[in-house]
């Protein structure tokens, strides 16, 4: 089956397959920003298994002259450069694609499929011709791949050589290696096959001011914006970049130039529990603090999770969550952490929780997270996932308000305890559920011990029942009082007025709803979409449900959380909210969206012929 030339620019989906720890990720990087610089919007997935090397590791890169950045499981190429992995990277290759290999060992006969195209270059042997140390070979085959690939898809090669100039400014004895193997596998492809493909790119304009980063390193970004000074956490897949570009921006932002101090301080503790510990204790002192985790880190830090609450001391919670349950797919992403955040730890709680949809609200939501710790005086979550958090992401260019001060929420200053004739720290003086705090050391008057054992408004323990109902009750207000005041959900209608069915997703699932929903609307079915972006819901969530006769939920767990949280947190019956789930730990694609809907829009049409 042949493409159609004038349907494939700017408009394809393609999957390199290598070893892991071969250096393929500089060359697919590459490939990818050079897309991105001649302005064509394109998105990057990393498959990658959870050891350090040997196993075999994946990259897809989506195309999409449209802006659409969703994973698309349909793949027009394949670079198929792992021989473990041959079998299942054609497999996977579109009717009518293509199958780039390393023809320097045959290919099997059984693994031909007639349906594809194969194009077989010896980067092996042809780089043991021209390289001669032997991790040297090893690096340029997999930048050979990227020159063939600048020839079969038509990408400029000014571009790519710019690119290595500027990252080997200092070495230019690599800027001559890496694009003498670019050259190598450019002049190959141009020598042996029609180029560019069908499928090709050509310069466009719809990248300017946009940039390409990852969750992880935003939300480190917005950390260091936020004013956070304190970051305490353990090492896990796949949180940890959070604390490293956290590391790297205090390194250059948080050091004091004359003496070199370090206006910062980062702790990696024994485990998570320490983790969390430490956090809690630098937000009592009035420090900023935060720690990155996993949903397997959050399990450990549920007992300082309680005690933060109920002491209500201000204290962040990154949740880059991955695929579960116990240790699960730690390089694998899902959505299997959102009722775990929603009410974690023994006992009742309820947390704030925030849920961004790509690297730009993990910047905003991060700082909004510190704002919302310190004046609701209790843990908030941010909760995002492996796709958003460790994937390259085309989003624009952040932008930032000078004018912005933290909310360092109802802290007294020294001389307002001065002034006052006293200070108890879990008295609610304005009703609004939220008391007053002060900062250990500030003044002798103010509350510089806190207790996670029953306790009355005064601050003193106590078993006795009504005063410890009037503390809990309080924090019940105070947490539901958060609903307006977390981001906002965000609505899409169509004109005219409610459609009868009605979508509901949360966190990285937006992008491949925003796809489905655009793919129904043009076949003419009226659906209206709601993003979750914050917990607790607000009011936008409950009428959005009663206005609609059903509802798809769509997320990525197994067990419908998200539709559990509506269930218990709204007034909507379960019956008219459908389950459209998808858990198997790649990121959601249209597919999954619309293999859950069309089935029920079917069924109903269907019922509707028979009624009339």
């Amino acid at each position: 089956m042949a493409h159609d030339e004038s349907d494939r620019l700017n408009d394809f989906a393609l999957k390199v397959g290598t070893v892991n720890g071969t250096g393929s990720a500089s060359a697919n990087s590459l490939l990818l920003q050079a897309l991105f610089r001649m302005g064509i919007p394109v998105s990057g997935k990393n498959v990658f298994p959870s050891n350090i090397q040997g196993l075999p590791t994946w990259y897809e890169i989506r195309v999409n002259k449209d802006g659409y950045t969703a994973r698309s499981p349909d793949f027009d190429l394949v670079v198929a450069m792992n021989p473990q992995s041959l079998a299942r990277d054609i497999a996977e290759v579109s009717s009518g694609g293509w199958v780039l290999y390393d023809s320097t060992k045959d290919l099997d006969d059984e693994l031909l499929r007639e349906d594809v195209t194969f194009f077989g270059i010896p980067l092996a042997r042809m780089c043991a011709e021209s390289f001669d140390r032997a991790r040297e070979r090893i690096l340029m085959k997999n930048i050979g791949y990227v020159g063939a690939l600048v020839a079969l898809l038509g990408i400029d090669v000014d571009v790519v050589r710019g690119m290595l100039e500027e990252k080997f400014s200092h070495k230019p004895a690599l800027i001559d290696s890496n694009f003498k193997a670019i050259r190598m596998g450019r002049e190959y492809a141009e020598e042996h096959w029609p180029c560019p493909l069908p499928i090709h790119v050509a310069r466009m304009d719809k990248t300017r001011d946009c940039v390409l980063v990852t969750g992880n390193a935003a939300t480190a970004l917005g950390c260091v914006f936020a004013g956070a000074t304190v970051g305490a956490w353990y090492p896990i897949t796949p949180a940890t970049s959070v604390m490293d570009g956290f590391q790297e921006y205090c390194d250059r932002f948080r050091v004091d130039p004359e003496t070199g101090k370090n206006h910062f301080c980062i702790i990696q503790a024994e485990d998570e529990l320490a983790a969390a510990g430490m956090v809690i204790g630098a937000a009592w002192m009035g420090a900023r603090s935060f720690t990155p985790t996993s949903g397997a880190g959050i399990d450990l830090m549920s007992e300082f999770i309680g005690l933060a609450y109920y002491a209500e001391v201000p204290s962040v919670f990154v949740d880059v969550q991955r695929t579960g349950p116990s240790t699960g797919m730690p390089t694998r992403t899902q959505q299997g952490d959102l009722i775990l955040t929603a009410y974690a730890s023994h006992g009742d709680t309820k947390h704030i929780a925030l849920y961004p949809a790509d690297p730009r609200e993990c910047f905003e939501f991060a700082v909004a997270s510190f704002d919302l710790a310190e004046r609701f005086q209790t843990p908030v979550f941010l909760v995002s996932d492996l796709d958003i958090g460790m994937n390259d992401w085309m989003i624009p260019r952040l932008e930032w308000d000078d004018a912005y001060r933290p909310d360092r929420g109802k802290v007294l200053s020294a001389q307002e305890v001065e002034e006052a004739k006293s200070f108890f720290r879990y008295l609610d003086v304005d009703g609004d559920g939220i008391p007053y705090r002060t900062l250990p050391g500030e003044h002798p008057k103010g509350a510089f011990f806190t207790r996670g054992s029953g306790h009355d408004k005064f601050g003193k323990y106590t078993e006795d029942s009504d005063a410890y109902l009037e503390v809990v009750d309080r924090i019940a207000r105070k947490i539901e009082s958060a609903a307006d005041h977390v981001p906002a959900p965000e609505v899409h209608t169509v004109e005219g007025g409610t459609s009868r069915y009605g979508i509901v997703s949360i966190g990285g699932a937006h992008w491949a709803v925003m796809e489905a929903r655009d793919e129904l609307l043009a076949e003419g079915v009226d659906v209206d979409y709601l993003r979750v972006r914050g917990f607790p819901f607000n009011d936008t969530v409950g009428r959005f449900l009663a206005e609609h006769e059903t509802v798809f939920v769509v997320e990525q767990n197994r067990d419908a959380q998200l539709r559990m949280l509506l269930a218990l947190e709204t007034s909507c019956p379960k019956a008219k909210m459908v389950s459209v789930k998808y858990y198997g730990g790649q990121p959601l694609s249209k597919g999954h969206v619309l293999e859950g809907i069309r089935p029920v829009l079917e069924r109903a049409a269907k019922a509707a012929e028979v009624a009339s």
